[in-house]
């Protein structure tokens, strides 16, 4: 069997399996407000089912997840394969040129809420399967599909489904672009995060500043100094304990860093400035796999008055970008410490958490995975050690102990999450060659 096999059945089949990723893109499946949640599993274990996998749906206590399984050769490797089939909401009908969940094509692309986020990339990983079912009669790995119905509200329940499952040797995802330059790639981890509130009170209402001036507290400063206490000018986070357990980074690492391709100017540029954040000393890249402590907004609950008042109320809403050795119970507790430490008036609020997940580039598996996406996509993948954004990748690194491979198939201009996303046919043809050359490379490691 080889890959230019199955890309000749991609081309054979290829009206085909594009009308399949149009009736995907057009079943709804918003977890946020559930609509069309329930048919869209109905859906994807019809597409479980097609791929040559025994398809059951996996209760989780909330929306469910989707289950495939196929067993492979004596001795063979346990590929799990995770996606999502939920989608973020259409948004504001008037910004998309056509409607959200009536799939169309223009200039080579398809233009649809899912397409690139997750649909287009779980449904060419299942593809894959389907050709090697139909030009083999079998599977050259043991596969476990799992497609999460949670991705987009946070996966709440994506443990208690993992829980269910026999543990696999290896983990794959396709999610997000691919890098920026381009260029195809394999990421090995993404950063984790933890939201949380500052809240600082004054007096029972706002008051005029120059009766109260000097006299009434003021909220806005006391959570202004609390905030310049949490992080220096130069950019260090001072809070104790917040980054004691981050792992360093392995030489592995370091090389796959030194590889990918830069333009600080150029990617500056693209975003109106020119400098970066402080520290001056750290790398463009090392920067995305480092912690991170972000203001991401302030307010005095004054609708945008701005009167002459002392506020009666100041919040801060911030985030953390995590990284291996971190975990959000840890960096939670830092945090709360730091804040009953320098004020502890001042109400600390926890959001939303994600745990970071990190694969070594060392890890036995990686020149398999490498190998084998350069031949199903015809180019040489750039090695990414961690995306800056969050995946709940941690739950299959952490709880199943096992690498975790990205491999994205989506253009990096997909428009994710934003009107008119859209996922290049190219990729989505190439992403089935990937896929299936993936796992028959993994088969021949037995």
């Amino acid at each position: 069997m080889t890959v230019e096999q199955v890309r000749a059945w991609v081309e054979e089949h290829d009206e085909d399996l594009v009308s399949e990723l149009a009736a995907w893109i057009a079943q709804p499946s918003v977890s946020r407000t559930g609509l069309g949640m329930a048919d869209a599993a109905e859906h994807g274990l019809a597409l479980l089912r097609t791929a040559g996998l025994e398809a059951r749906q996996v209760e989780t206590g909330g929306l469910p997840a989707l289950v495939g399984t196929a067993e492979g050769p004596p001795g063979a490797p346990h590929v799990l394969i995770y996606g999502h089939y939920d989608v973020q909401p259409a948004g504001p009908e008037e910004k998309w040129t056509t409607p959200a969940f009536e799939p169309s094509i223009r200039d080579g692309r398809m233009f649809g809420r899912g397409t690139g986020d997750n649909k287009g990339q779980h449904l060419a990983q299942l593809l894959g399967l389907r050709a090697l079912k139909e030009l083999t009669g079998g599977f050259p790995c043991r596969v476990t599909v799992l497609l999460d119905g949670e991705e987009e509200i946070g996966s709440p329940n994506l443990a208690k489904a993992v829980s269910q499952l026999d543990v696999p040797d290896l983990a794959i995802w396709s999610d997000g672009p691919v890098h920026d330059s381009g260029r195809a790639c394999v990421v090995l981890g993404v950063r984790g995060i933890l939201t949380f509130e500052l809240r600082a009170y004054g007096a029972n209402r706002p008051l005029h500043s120059g009766n109260w001036g000097g006299v009434a507290p003021n909220p806005a400063w006391a959570l202004i100094q609390l905030l310049a206490s949490m992080r220096s000018a130069d950019g260090t986070v001072l809070i104790p304990g917040f980054a004691d357990s981050v792992a360093p980074l392995t030489e592995g690492e370091w090389a796959a860093l030194a590889d990918l391709p830069l333009d600080i100017p150029g990617a500056l540029a693209g975003i109106g400035t020119q400098h970066m954040e402080p520290p001056a000393e750290l790398g463009f890249y090392e920067r995305l796999t480092a912690p991170t402590l972000t203001i991401n907004s302030l307010s005095c609950a004054d609708s945008g008055d701005h009167r002459t008042v002392i506020p009666d109320v100041a919040i801060a809403r911030c985030e953390t970008r995590l990284v291996g050795g971190q975990t959000p119970a840890q960096v939670t507790e830092a945090i709360r410490k730091h804040v009953e430490r320098h004020a502890p008036d001042i109400e600390f609020i926890t959001g939303g958490s994600m745990s970071p997940s990190r694969t070594l580039p060392e890890t036995p598996y990686t020149a398999t995975i490498l190998e084998a996406t350069e031949r199903g996509l015809s180019e040489k993948p750039l090695l990414v050690p961690a995306l800056g954004g969050s995946l709940p990748i941690a739950v299959l690194t952490d709880e199943l102990g096992v690498p975790c491979y990205g491999i994205p198939f989506a253009n990096v201009d997909e428009s994710n999450h934003a009107p008119d996303e859209n996922l290049d046919l190219g990729w989505f043809r190439r992403g089935i060659v990937a896929a299936a050359a993936i796992q028959l490379a993994l088969g021949e490691r037995r």
